[in-house]
């Protein structure tokens, strides 16, 4: 098929197709000079189901090419998606070791800060797995056979269903590669640590009938330990009096639940009554000091893409991908404590280890020092797709069509060690002595010639001793003390994505504008999976936080229709007018059916002009997480309590009063008085599923315009006005969000959701929370993308500029008509960070065969609670949603990342880079709430300077 061209047209055509002016920060395009008609071949956009000559539509597509891939200084997929403008916070951040879910060591992609699960990723039009709560891992593709990366800004869940609510990332591979390429890099930060290297190797061959083309990747990352950076040595930096914790690797005791914590002194037997002192700050431990601030990964991957020419119109195409994934993490041994609600195994007067002399049961703690807690994820994942594709003609009709079936499976094990085994514990801290042979056992003895009662298999442990203080024998360094508390636990996970699809596109005929296209499909998929925790952690039994096992499917059946209309055409102001319309119904065995639409014009009064605009609705189906996952319980971290008296929002309100004294004081980790605003819970929290839930739903609009002047050649703007609302929402409780609807925003039917304990003072307990459908999301911004190409005598110049402004970040976690929204444009908590702004810039230039990369990546301020006075800029801030109570605020300053790349195309074939990620060094913001971060900063931005070279090898 035939079709004149224009300027803005080869603009987009140009950077979609070779793709070479797009980067990570930027998707725009150029303009190219062109009077001759072209020829061009049907292909599928991102966005679209129909296959066109054209490759703009009326949504904003940002492309990432292969070019820009190598430009940076980014290697692996999902630290280039991170790093665009419109990117979200991290989920499941790897600087957050305390993170251990299924999902823990993957890499998952949050476009508009909506969450990863409202993000759909797609391989070649397909989907990636999921895991059981919905999460698809970008990590499993491996960098070396990426072509480019389409980034679809807009819901799109009538071309491609469920969970396209933020946007669509659909990642592109290279195919029909002729020859062999071999490429190497390896970089770290310059403080020595956190090295990442990767090896990878690409062969491909083509003959006149197909083509077979294998990437294969090793890629490894060391991890950063929290003790070498200053911002995570400390809990809070700059108060390392907050850093410790009374649980330490000293162990300590005392009668009863009053009076001060004893511990031996150092050189002591740790025995009998003589030689312990009232616990200080030396006989504390620092969590920091065995805990990854990154943690480390390895992984292995094989592509394999193939296609044959069954006939000269039908085609045999198909995909097999292969990765396993290995992930580590390490965070401070368990911090056992005898009064525990879980635990309740106070020393036995009659153990040998009693420091009373045997006249009184006491109360003890110790931290498992010598025996840190770790996690080792495995992930293998098998990916494979076949289908037949081919085209055919009626009349001067074309068609193109395809069918076939893809299948994905993910294998997951988690490996856990450094928990303990409760049960034993009671045995080893109740009663026991010393027999005969000068061996302690556990048990009793036998008085007046009675025999002794011996437990068998039972190892007497002594809390006290270890770390200078008392023998090896018996304490946590005595390996049959080891062996007999701590039991290693496995836990499997299995997720199987089946899916069964069949497409038709074509023009059905011509209209005065043009021809009139459409796409038809159906679609069959079955989700099933499950994990399943060991049995000691589904039991209880474990110090490792208690859970269910979760397993589950569903199914469902689609059918969409997409058209493309042209109404006009060489007109005046109206060189082209043309309206898209499409929509999808799904049916679930799970919730029901749904029918979503979305409609889209573009409009080019010039040819230098495009203006467009979409109206779409979307939607998610509740994961099998959500519907049928166990339960789980968790030491809630950053958890704060309104009615504390000294740090609490509603301290003394009329509400907390009606529950606490008015000098009620929340208790930390050990039972003792918090003296910050925020700490671990003493008692653990549950989390669980709801086989109720319902689907969310959305609805998104674009109103933008892309104009390539014809009087500044290589010049490119784009501007897209962005609304986002998501109805219904599956809100993932948390237990602040519980507390503070309940005294701050006086939503009585919130407190019903736990209570309190006057034995323990009050604190919270019998937490539990899930998700639920309430309230909504909605946000708003724009993007603007600017690219601008300048070719002289000294080489070529570009600049790329890409930046998203939110100007609207607001929910409600309820369907209470009187709640306020909450408004959390620019708002950091211990989730994330909402950013008003971010922004890269890339400027580049090439002569011959050298090249240089300056980079610029910029993110906004943010305010978030005071932590301490002495950073609280705003302590007397109020707003709609605090319901009149001030809730003071701390505004953490904006930052600027620079990056510098030099490369050099060698005459054999070769090409060489060196540079710099945050080449100045520059250390992340402190942000006290640890927004997506195990520690004092956001855990998207930078640990430091970071170093790197890359070898590139063709054949």
């Amino acid at each position: 098929m035939n079709c004149n061209t224009t300027k803005l047209r080869d603009a987009i055509t140009f950077a979609l197709a070779v793709g070479t002016v797009s980067s990570a920060g930027i998707g725009a395009a150029i303009a190219q000079e062109a009077t001759e008609t072209t020829t061009l071949d049907r292909i599928e956009v991102t966005g679209s189901r129909i296959r066109q000559v054209e490759l703009e539509n009326a949504q904003p597509v940002l492309t990432i090419s292969r070019e820009d891939i190598q430009a940076g200084g980014f290697n692996t997929v999902a630290d280039i998606l991170q790093n665009i403008s419109s990117a979200g916070n991290p989920t499941f951040s790897r600087t957050s070791p305390l993170t251990a879910n299924q999902e823990a060591g993957g890499q998952y992609i949050d476009l508009r800060n909506l969450g990863a699960q409202r993000t759909l990723v797609l391989l070649n039009g397909k989907r990636l797995g999921i895991s059981p709560d919905g999460f698809q891992d970008v990590s499993t593709i491996p960098s070396v056979v990426v072509e480019r990366i389409d980034v679809l800004k807009d819901g799109a869940s009538s071309i491609y269903g469920s969970d396209a609510m933020a946007g669509v990332i659909n990642i592109i591979t290279r195919r029909n590669f002729e020859g062999a390429e071999a490429n190497v890099y390896f970089g770290q930060y310059d403080e020595g640590d956190g090295q990442k290297q990767t090896y990878d190797f690409m062969i491909g061959m083509a003959g006149d009938r197909g083509s077979l083309t294998i990437g294969a990747e090793y890629h490894k990352e060391d991890g950063v330990w929290a003790r070498d950076r200053w911002f995570t040595n400390d809990s809070y930096p700059g108060y390392p009096q907050y850093s410790t914790t009374v649980v330490g690797q000293w162990g300590n005791w005392r009668v009863g639940s009053t009076g001060p914590w004893q511990v031996a002194d150092r050189g002591s037997d740790a025995l009998g009554p003589g030689g312990w002192h009232n616990q200080t700050a030396d006989d504390t431990s620092k969590p920091s000091d065995q805990m990854h601030t990154l943690t480390p990964l390895e992984r292995r991957s094989l592509f394999v893409s193939a296609n044959y020419d069954l006939t000269d119109k039908v085609r045999f195409v198909t995909d097999l991908g292969y990765t396993k994934r290995q992930s580590f993490r390490q965070i401070a041994g368990y911090p056992t404590q005898s009064q525990a609600a879980a635990i309740q195994a106070p020393m036995s007067a009659a153990s040998y280890f009693n420091p009373t002399g045997g006249t009184d049961p006491v109360n003890w703690r110790r931290r498992g020092w010598e025996v840190p807690r770790t996690t080792d994820t495995n992930q293998t994942t098998w990916r494979f797709t076949a289908a037949l594709e081919g085209s055919f003609n009626i009349g001067d009709r074309y068609f193109d069509w395809d069918a076939g079936y893809m299948y994905n499976e993910n294998d997951l094990q988690i490996i856990n060690n450094g928990n303990l085994y409760i049960p034993n514990i009671r045995l080893a801290v109740g009663p026991s002595f010393m027999n005969s042979q000068g061996q302690i056992v556990c048990g009793t003895q036998g008085q007046n010639g009675a025999p002794d009662s011996v437990i068998a298999g039972c190892v007497p442990w002594n809390p006290f001793a270890g770390f200078g203080t008392g023998a090896v024998a018996n304490s946590l360094e005595d390996p049959a003390v080891q062996a007999f508390l701590y039991k290693q636990e496995h836990a499997l996970g299995k997720t199987e994505t089946n899916n069964y699809f069949a497409n038709l596109t074509g023009s059905l005929w011509t209209l005065p504008a043009g021809d009139l296209a459409f796409a038809v499909g159906v679609e069959h998929r079955k989700e099933e999976g499950g994990f399943t925790p060991d049995a000691i952690a589904q039991s209880g039994n474990s110090t490792n936080l208690a859970s269910g096992p979760t397993y589950g499917s569903y199914s469902l059946d689609e059918v969409y229709a997409e058209l493309n209309i042209p109404i006009l055409a060489d007109l005046s102001f109206a060189k082209e007018l043309s309206l898209s319309v499409a929509t999808r119904y799904s049916d679930f065995d799970t919730f029901g059916d749904t029918t979503n639409n979305k409609f889209g014009l573009k409009w080019r009064p010039i040819d230098d002009l495009l203006v467009r605009a979409t109206w779409s609705e979307g939607f998610r189906a509740p994961t099998i997480g959500d519907l049928y996952g166990g339960t789980t319980d968790t030491f809630t971290t950053g958890f704060r309590d309104p009615c504390d008296s000294v740090f609490g929002d509603a301290a003394g309100s009329p509400r907390c009063l009606q529950d606490v004294p008015a000098d009620y004081r929340q208790l930390k980790q050990g039972f003792e008085v918090t003296d910050t605003p925020a700490a671990q819970t003493p008692v653990p929290f549950r989390s669980g599923s709801n086989p109720f839930l319902e689907p969310e739903f959305s609805k998104s609009k674009t109103v933008g315009f892309v104009y390539s002047p014809s009087f500044a050649q290589g010049l490119t703007v784009a501007l897209d006005w962005w609304n986002i609302r998501i109805n219904n929402t599956v809100v993932s409780d948390h237990p602040n969000d519980i507390l503070s609807d309940c005294y701050v925003a006086l939503i009585e039917s919130r407190c019903g959701l736990f209570s309190r304990d006057p034995a323990l003072g009050n604190i919270v307990t019998n937490l539990s929370y899930g998700g639920r459908n309430a309230g909504y999301t909605e946000t708003e911004g724009y993007d603007l993308d600017l690219n601008y190409v300048l070719d002289t005598d000294y080489g070529r110049f570009n600049a790329k500029w890409s930046t998203t402004y939110v100007s609207l970040y607001e929910l409600k976690s309820t369907n209470d008509a009187d709640t306020v929204p909450e408004q959390s444009n620019g708002i950091a908590d211990n989730n994330g960070v909402n950013f008003r702004i971010r922004s890269n810039l890339n400027l580049g230039w090439t002569l011959n065969d050298f090249g240089v990369t300056w980079g610029m990546r910029y993110n906004s301020g943010a305010k978030e609670e005071c932590f301490f006075d002495e950073h609280c800029s705003h302590p007397n801030y109020q707003a709609p949603w605090t319901q009149g109570s001030v809730v003071p605020m701390n505004r953490v300053g904006s930052v600027t990342f620079h990056d510098l790349q030099v490369s050099w195309s060698a005459p054999w074939n070769a090409r060489i880079a060196i540079g710099a990620n945050n080449v100045f060094g520059k250390d992340p913001p402190i942000f006290f709430t640890s927004p997506a971060s195990g520690f004092s900063f956001y855990g998207g931005h930078d640990l430091g300077r970071f170093l790197y070279a890359r070898y590139q090898q063709k054949f």
